[in-house]
């Protein structure tokens, strides 16, 4: 493992100010690959999150008046830090969350700077409006900052989430309580530990700690204007029942169990390229994996047989090395998790084509490693091709005809990810229109770059990341009418 420096304890940063939690207490974050502690970090009360809302009102007085080039600058200023210092956030990233190193380097920690230069872009091109309406009223459309919002991130994301939370939110002028997980929190802490005297006090707070207690402080807070939330859709619930009751906004990106539908036109190498990325880009733990893989008849059998052998292929190994293509599950409890959705299936009738159990040789047995996992005779209505699973085991489903792979695509309560494999663009674009679902990818899979709207359908989530639609969530439209006439309304003459 390459050396790398971190805190011992990390605490809550509040007001620009580093403190422990009220009470002093903390939680220990560890490696999922090897078990090792890497820090303490500070479980932030009641009374913390009351602090960092009032720290954040205070700066929201005057940073909701600083102008739009200075907000830019800050982004792209952010975004240079965020440069500098990739190679050991991106360590970070690795050690905390168990995730490949080539994929903390080249994707995680370049796309969060490309997301605050995007919107550091955005905001130099925003514009009021002003039209005249009948034949003397003019009426000024303007944009302002919602005010302090609540923003919680989840862990299998931790970085890159961040950015897609606080760019936007910066940009339209907002001020941020930001909770990382209780899982993943070192590579925000940086962060905020690198760009401290570059955001101005207040503005960004971030807090740590538990999702039952310091993240039900936040649900509970009447003090934010709107929360923003990335998990599990039970959790999403529940924050879009707190904002409900406050009468406030929410944004939210929550699970999926999207399809991965391969046409027997498909590119082959294309395909069996896109079946391991849409599975086992961050060990599955993606709510957009392509989880349920849809595979014309004509092409089933060759593609299963393939499949197999190129998931058996993949290198699982300690996620700093080089050459590991797939690192750690986030914890073991959550490998036993996924280990018992594979005795689901093999209970509902599924076979284990390949995978199905921990990997534990090559001095891995300290870490809560999976092998890659495919499941054959799966049909639609099974639990593992209905519940989301997070985890890299997909379900290979037979289909006939386009009409009937649309049907069990939409056969689903999610909505948030997909894609379709084939030559056709008439096809592919019939496909993609016709599935229930926030994004489609043609030809490839995961491609999360800025600039393109992500966000779900059904109980897939609420709003879009990632595009500057989601400057309208942190924003209120004000609208002023001027009467040019000079004239009285006549409604009330002079008698």
């Amino acid at each position: 493992m390459k050396d790398i420096t971190l805190q011992d304890t990390y605490q809550l940063f509040i007001g620009g100010e580093w403190k422990p939690a009220s009470d002093g207490k903390t939680f220990t974050v560890t490696c999922p690959a090897d078990g090792r502690v890497l820090a303490q970090c500070a479980e932030a009360t009641k009374e913390d999150v009351d602090d960092a809302v009032k720290a954040a009102w205070k700066a929201f007085e005057t940073w909701k008046n600083v102008p739009v080039n200075q907000r830019a600058a800050i982004l792209n200023k952010i975004a240079d830090i965020i440069d500098a210092n990739k190679e050991h956030l991106a360590m970070v990233e690795t050690l905390d969350n168990g995730k490949p190193i080539r994929e903390t380097l080249n994707v995680d920690i370049p796309l969060a700077s490309q997301h605050f230069r995007y919107f550091a872009g955005c905001i130099m091109a925003e514009e009021g409006s002003a039209s005249i309406l009948g034949d003397n009223m003019l009426s000024l459309i303007l944009k302002e900052p919602i005010g302090v919002v609540g923003q919680i991130v989840p862990w299998n994301f931790p970085f890159l989430m961040a950015a897609w939370k606080l760019a936007p939110v910066l940009a339209s002028g907002c001020c941020t309580v930001f909770k990382t997980s209780s899982t993943t929190p070192l590579s925000v802490f940086e962060l905020a530990r690198l760009i401290q005297d570059v955001i101005p006090a207040g503005v960004f707070n971030v807090i740590s700690g538990s999702g039952s207690r310091s993240g039900q402080y936040m649900l509970e807070h009447p003090g934010f204007r709107k929360l923003a939330f990335t998990g599990s859709t039970d959790v999403g619930r529940n924050v879009a029942l707190a904002a409900a009751e406050k009468l406030i906004p929410a944004t939210l990106e929550l699970g999926g169990k999207s399809a991965n539908i391969f046409f027997n036109d498909c590119d082959w190498e294309m395909a069996m390229d896109g079946v391991q990325l849409g599975i086992l880009f961050n060990q599955g733990q993606v709510c957009c994996a392509g989880s349920r893989v849809f595979v014309q008849e004509d092409i089933y059998d060759r593609f299963v047989k393939e499949a197999v052998e190129r998931f058996n292929k993949v290198k699982v190994g300690l996620p700093w090395e080089e050459d590991t293509q797939m690192g750690s599950q986030i914890n073991k409890g959550h490998l036993q998790k996924i280990l018992g959705y594979v005795e689901i299936g093999k209970e509902e009738g599924a076979k284990v084509l390949c995978g199905g159990e921990a990997f534990t040789e090559d001095g891995l047995e300290n870490g809560a490693f999976l092998r890659p996992t495919l499941l054959g005779d799966v049909t639609n209505d099974m639990r593992v091709a209905k519940e989301e699973i997070f985890g890299p085991v997909a379900c290979i489903i037979k289909f006939k005809t386009e009409d009937e792979v649309i049907a069990m695509a939409n056969d689903s309560e999610f909505g948030l990810g997909g894609a379709v494999w084939t030559r056709d663009i008439n096809r592919a674009i019939r496909v993609a229109r016709a599935v229930e679902t926030g994004r489609m990818w043609v030809n490839t899979y995961n491609a999360i770059p800025e600039g393109a709207p992500f966000g779900g359908y059904k109980t897939s989530g609420v709003g879009r990341e990632t595009h500057k639609v989601m400057l309208e969530h942190y924003t209120q439209t004000k609208n002023i009418m001027i009467n040019l006439s000079e004239a009285p309304s006549g409604f009330y003459p002079v008698k």
